[in-house]
């Protein structure tokens, strides 16, 4: 997993201005309470800018390198195998590690079996369609050597998280200098080419199946109303 690509590009003007974009949506986008246990795969080393990690004691870093805020909970492992229990997360965060990572189906299906059902996963990723980031990855021939990365479009992660019943409530993208967040179907549009990165947000969802059993009814003596009133009217016809 090579991430050195990650952290020259943010000491960069562009990148600057990319990870302050992605600090104030990530500020915006967690809305859990401090009591809820969160987990951020990939440390950054400013994730104070974001959120206060003292506050939140079950705020949980997980970096191979120790990367990470000092305040939080950090754990020395990978991300295809996490040891974390199942079903015990109420937010994932995954800034920028899907694209380092070599065995990313594997770490998506972990942050599947990790989280909630109705737990949160914010996903960042670089936009394979950045002509900015393909050309800070082609002017750094030092750091091209090393880089193993695959830059994943937006719409193969929304069809991953659809596979793993995830439901998608947002997507963000990051532009020149503002980011745009859309709760409605992902459009094509000029902050696509040229925006350095984009977000997502999803749910995961849990479906119970409903078996199918065939129901009895009981067949109950009915009489229609016209002959009890034919019966009726010849038990008066008796009388008279």
């Amino acid at each position: 997993m090579k991430r050195k690509f990650l952290f020259t590009l943010y000491q960069t003007p562009r990148g600057k201005l990319l990870q302050t974009m992605e600090a104030r949506y990530l500020k915006r986008s967690i809305t859990s309470s401090c009591k809820q246990k969160q987990l951020q795969v990939g440390g950054l080393g400013w994730e104070t800018d974001f959120i206060d990690c003292s506050l939140y004691e079950n705020y949980l870093i997980l970096d191979g390198k120790g990367v990470g805020c000092d305040c939080a909970l950090k754990v020395n492992a990978k991300a295809f195998s996490l040891p974390i229990m199942t079903e015990s997360m109420d937010l994932v965060i995954l800034p920028h590690i899907l694209e380092f990572d070599a065995h990313r189906f594997q770490t998506m299906r972990e942050v599947n079996r990790v989280l909630k059902p109705g737990g949160e996963l914010i996903i960042l990723n670089f936009n394979p369609f950045s002509f900015s980031v393909r050309c800070q990855f082609l002017w750094d021939r030092k750091l091209a050597d090393s880089w193993r990365a695959h830059f994943i479009p937006r719409s193969r992660i929304l069809d991953w998280l659809k596979l793993m019943n995830f439901e998608v409530t947002a997507t963000v993208e990051f532009g020149l200098d503002t980011f745009k967040i859309n709760y409605s179907s992902f459009k094509f549009n000029s902050m696509t080419l040229f925006g350095m990165a984009y977000g997502v947000k999803a749910v995961k969802r849990q479906y119970s199946l409903i078996p199918l059993t065939p129901v009895r009814q009981e067949q109950k003596n009915r009489v229609a109303a016209g002959i009890i009133l034919e019966s009726n009217s010849l038990e008066e016809q008796q009388y008279e």
